[in-house]
């Protein structure tokens, strides 16, 4: 389907479509314009051209068209994580920029934990059932349960995993390591001198949490279960544990909040209470686009998104072609963001939110 129906579809011009679906790095002026080209890319089966025309030359081997499909095991499709978003759509833009099919995107969060084996045979079934072309490839972005990994290896043989948690050399993986991402942030809180550090985010098999608890031992910090409080990644989560933190009689000076979004949430419901004395140190990891617009602007642990994406294709590619066949996993580094979310324990309370 051509690039003019989806502008058509979309109300934008060809050009802005033609960047968003071939250039993984544009930045388009909207996140919602995005988000409406890449569902409708998605709904026409959008082909690139060149791809295209090989499919009707019938091209040979050297040139094979490739169909690559997409399982999302973080959240809701109309509640996704912003981090993991961004990540889909670059993606998508590099299956595209290399004459790839996308074939399908799953949203399916029954795979990010243990469940019955029927339960996920059944989901299994009804993902493929559906398929008219088999998959050359498959992205997994998100966490996966080990047991979903080998059912899906039934599915498809070349499989990748893009994530912050590994899958243990089970399969093919692009990684930003969870537990280095928590070391970052929460060294950087101890520096700054506070002891009495809280955490928020998934709890259940997380790096991330693991990362937050090890470095607090390594530093003999004593872990408060009081500081600890369980969140999905959503704004409305992160207004939620604030609201209740406001209410504790005990609060942590710092929070580590495992994904951005929770921290903006956070900082959005300190500012609806202004009058509360409590204005603690607040950093977070993904460094997703909103955390450069709050005020004030959050610290945070960069993730290369674009790299991550750019390298998940690559392998998967090599792997479809026959270029490795030993399960390979690519460490990608991330970065402390120091921004102006955060002070020294002394001053915590001089801090005031808005957004």
């Amino acid at each position: 389907m051509s690039i003019k129906k989806i502008a058509e579809m979309t109300g934008v011009s060809i050009s802005t479509v033609s960047r968003v679906l071939n250039h993984p790095d544009y930045k388009c002026s909207s996140q919602e314009v995005r988000d409406r080209i890449f569902q409708a890319a998605r709904q026409l089966n959008y082909v690139p051209n060149e791809a295209a025309r090989k499919l009707k030359k019938g091209a040979g081997n050297q040139h094979r068209i490739f169909y690559i499909g997409i399982l999302m095991t973080r959240g809701e499709k109309q509640k996704l994580d912003p981090f993991f978003n961004e990540l889909l759509h670059i993606i998508e833009g590099e299956i595209h920029r290399n004459m790839c099919i996308l074939s399908a995107v799953w949203h399916e969060s029954v795979f990010s934990e243990s469940v019955k084996p029927e339960v996920l045979d059944k989901t299994l079934d009804t993902m493929f059932s559906g398929l008219k072309q088999k998959l050359d490839g498959f992205i997994i972005i998100g966490r996966c349960d080990r047991e979903a990994i080998q059912k899906l290896k039934k599915y498809c043989k070349n499989i990748i995993s893009v994530n912050r948690n590994s899958t243990n050399y089970q399969i093919d993986e692009v990684l930003c390591d969870g537990r280095k991402i928590a070391e970052l942030a929460v060294e950087y809180l101890i520096r700054l001198g506070h002891r009495d550090i809280g955490y928020v985010g998934n709890c259940r098999n997380e790096a991330r949490f693991r990362g937050y608890q090890q470095t607090l031992e390594k530093y003999d910090i004593p872990i408060q279960s009081d500081f600890i409080r369980e969140a999905e990644a959503r704004e409305d989560e992160g207004v939620r544990v604030m609201e209740q933190l406001l209410h504790s009689l005990c609060v942590p000076t710092a929070i580590y909040c495992a994904n951005d979004i929770i921290a903006v949430g956070m900082m959005k419901y300190l500012n609806k209470v202004k009058n509360q004395y409590y204005s603690p140190s607040i950093i977070s990891s993904d460094d997703i686009e909103e955390a450069k617009y709050t005020s004030p602007m959050l610290t945070t642990v960069h993730l290369p998104v674009q790299e991550m994406a750019r390298y998940t294709l690559q392998m998967l590619l090599d792997r479809i072609n026959g270029g490795h066949k030993s399960v390979l996993r690519m460490e990608i580094e991330c970065s402390l963001v120091v921004r102006e979310s955060c002070s020294r324990v002394e001053d915590a309370m001089e801090c005031e939110y808005y957004i």
